[in-house]
């Protein structure tokens, strides 16, 4: 869904996915690397908060991501900072890690605010997260993200993400953006 998303607003913008630098947050064992790397996007980066996922990645997809930090995104050491910093993401992906509890708020802000100004944003979240009953913050950070002109939407989609254990179907939401400006710090509080 998200490769779709975002080939489309490539196209429509006449951006070469080349010119992609990419943080995939929550990047896990590469799923989602492997599609943004068949998008053709020029370099792509992993960060995840589990040993076991980078290890995944590695012997997964070992031919997916320019690099990947295994790091908590909300306490980041000055050389963590840097050597994300350096590397000037465009944009940054993250596909089903939003309102578990996975990458709460804060860990979402702090990879937000690594991307360059103007930079493409790309995430699906459940659309049960993004209601007006949601309690794990991620409806009120978004409905705030747009309203006070972070971020502005290029394209949105409703889906079925995939079916439950009970059989039963799990819809989100698909998202790119264009970020306009930082997430304040203390909007993910």
């Amino acid at each position: 869904m998200i490769r779709g998303l975002l080939t489309r607003a490539l196209a429509d913008r006449d951006i070469d996915p080349a010119g992609l630098r990419v943080l995939d947050v929550g990047a896990g064992n590469g799923m989602v690397g492997e599609e943004i790397r068949a998008l053709g996007a020029g370099t792509v980066y992993g960060v995840d908060i589990i040993e076991e996922a980078a290890q995944a990645a590695a012997r997964d997809r070992p031919d997916v991501y320019d690099g990947y930090l295994v790091a908590d995104l909300t306490t980041l050491g000055p050389a963590q900072r840097e050597a994300l910093t350096a590397r000037r993401f465009n944009t940054m992906t993250t596909v089903a890690a939003l309102g578990f509890g996975d990458i709460p708020p804060a860990a979402f802000t702090a990879a937000f605010n690594l991307v360059e100004t103007s930079g493409l944003i790309a995430f699906t979240i459940k659309e049960d997260f993004v209601a007006d009953h949601d309690a794990t913050g991620f409806s009120r950070l978004i409905k705030r993200m747009f309203a006070e002109e972070v971020i502005t939407l290029i394209a949105d989609e409703h889906y079925r993400h995939r079916l439950s254990v009970r059989r039963e179907p799990l819809y989100y939401v698909a998202y790119v953006a264009r970020k306009l400006r930082d997430i304040p710090a203390h909007w993910a509080g």
